[in-house]
């Protein structure tokens, strides 16, 4: 059975890139059927007979290679799964860091998720405002990878990290429609992705 790249399968990425080998190699031999030797003489006999390719000819042949390689490329897209496995994985980099800050700050840290993003946010240190780290380079709100995902987080919806050294174990899931995996806190505060069975 082929593997499947983002929904093309192997079997027909190695047919188009056999098909544009094919139509490389004839190209070579009607090159090589078409030139001719070099003549040991120093004088060319001038006949009817044409010498090699007309700049039309090959102007075809280089488009005709073109469209194949543009075709072969347009056809292979990421892989859900992995695109998948990135968010989940940036993820649990990002709650790890946010934990950390939260514990050397000691304001509690929100994280708030939609099916395009997932942002963290806490009080301000005056107690007037929220600041949602817009300029943080790590913590900043950020786009999924992947197209409408799905996040259920266990035990409750909304995830608070605190100064708290010990928490409860915790479950981000993720899901694409297709595939799911979860981003699991033990109680030691060890976060790990897990693939959903």
């Amino acid at each position: 059975m082929a593997r499947s790249i983002g929904g093309t399968s192997c079997l027909s990425v190695a047919t188009a890139y056999s098909s544009i080998l094919t139509v490389l190699f004839h190209c070579t031999i009607i090159c090589v059927g078409r030139a001719r030797p070099v003549a040991k003489e120093h004088k060319v006999r001038h006949t009817g007979k044409q010498q090699g390719f007309t700049l039309i000819e090959l102007m075809v042949v280089l488009v005709i290679i073109g469209i194949a390689s543009a075709a072969v490329g347009l056809s292979i897209r990421p892989d859900p799964l992995q695109t998948l496995r990135k968010d989940a994985e940036g993820l649990a980099q990002l709650l790890q860091v946010a934990q950390a800050e939260a514990r050397a700050d000691g304001r509690p840290i929100t994280w708030r998720a939609t099916a395009k993003g997932y942002s963290f946010s806490r009080r301000e240190d005056e107690g007037s405002g929220i600041d949602d780290f817009r300029h943080d380079r790590q913590l900043r709100p950020r786009q999924w990878q992947s197209p409408a995902l799905q996040v259920h987080i266990e035990p409750r919806q909304r995830l608070v990290l605190n100064a708290e050294w010990i928490n409860p174990p915790l479950q981000v899931v993720l899901s694409d429609g297709q595939n799911s995996l979860r981003v699991e806190r033990s109680a030691s505060g060890q976060l790990r992705v897990v693939s959903q069975p």
